[in-house]
């Protein structure tokens, strides 16, 4: 991938419609506007109930690179269900008739859940209109994790290229790397594994089948993460949940455009529960050499691994990502 085919943008907004977390008590970076804000500025007449956004396992962020007088509207991933996609994005007014792309990152239902009716939403807001769906061919296995009796709990079946494309998607299922919606965006290959402590899921376990013997199944190859080069800052970098490592994703981020700075991490890190955890201290430092801007952990991360990163980084540095956020790069 060289450079010149990524374009630089001059902004980039980052609306969070679903993430594990609700929070607008808390302080946000300078470049953050917090769910009360933005409901309040989408109609809402009160703060309520029926007015907030409803918190989730999973993920999805609302992307929009700006290039004077192109502008780009990218869904990353759909998180866990299609009601509470669609009702989180009404009330932050967010309209999915302007989507030009939807990216899904791994095939795991907590991110691919919500994928039918975000296309249904993409087509009743503009006219019946076929939106581009990124997706890779190894996100289609039957995938489940072992709990801690010791039994493996089957995921809910994500929604296959045929069921897409019968909902009016434009199917895109490749496994290689590519730039989206004028190369605004940069949708990765599969992550080279090259750390030695980002060893994947252990818990994790894949099959072809319902009636097939279950395998392990612990680096989630399908994986993949997008960038954003936003001028004058850098790469900013989504990786949903971090199953390849964050510190392996950064290192193909940097071998893929080694003239640019990567400014800001998004996502999820992947460090919680017990196995995960011991990664923790390793992952803070391992990242310092990449010298981030910013931090935003958000899904799967885990409390302690937020705690280890401000603790390393400053608050300046990191914040906690919550649904309802709204982010200005």
């Amino acid at each position: 991938m060289q450079m010149n085919q990524l374009c630089p943008v001059e902004r980039l907004i980052v609306e969070v419609l679903a993430d594990n977390l609700t929070d607008s008590y808390s302080s946000k970076p300078g470049n953050c506007s917090p769910e009360f804000n933005n409901v309040m500025n989408a109609g809402a007449t009160e703060i309520s109930g029926a007015t907030l956004c409803c918190a989730q396992l999973g993920l999805a962020l609302m992307l929009t690179a700006e290039s004077g007088a192109i502008r780009h509207k990218l869904l990353f991933d759909t998180g866990p269900d299609g009601a509470v996609l669609i009702a989180n994005a009404a009330r932050l007014g967010v309209s999915f008739g302007e989507v030009n792309a939807i990216a899904i990152t791994h095939g795991h239902w907590d991110h691919m859940g919500g994928l039918v009716a975000a296309i249904d939403a993409v087509r009743r807001d503009d006219h019946a209109r076929h939106v581009p769906c990124h997706v890779n061919p190894g996100m289609f296995l039957k995938r489940g994790a072992r709990l801690s009796n010791g039994t493996i709990a089957p995921f809910q079946k994500v929604p296959s290229p045929s069921a897409l494309a019968a909902h009016g998607a434009e199917v895109v299922n490749s496994g290689e790397a590519r730039t989206l919606l004028d190369d605004f965006f940069y949708l990765s290959g599969e992550i080279p594994r090259l750390s030695e402590f980002e060893t994947g899921r252990d818990d994790h376990f894949c099959r072809d089948r319902n009636s097939s013997p279950w395998r392990p199944d612990p680096l989630i190859m399908d994986e993949r993460f997008l960038a954003v080069n936003v001028r004058g800052k850098g790469m900013i970098v989504f990786s949903a949940c971090s199953h390849a490592g964050i510190v392996n994703v950064l290192l193909d981020v940097r071998q893929k455009f080694p003239e640019v700075p990567i400014h800001t991490v998004i996502g999820g890190l992947h460090l919680g529960g017990a196995t995960m955890e011991k990664r923790i201290a390793p992952t803070v430092a391992n990242l310092k050499q990449f010298d981030c801007k910013q931090i935003i952990p958000a899904h799967c991360s885990g409390w302690r691994a937020v705690r280890a990163l401000a603790n390393e980084f400053g608050e300046s540095i990191v914040s906690q990502s919550a649904v309802g956020n709204r982010y200005v790069i």
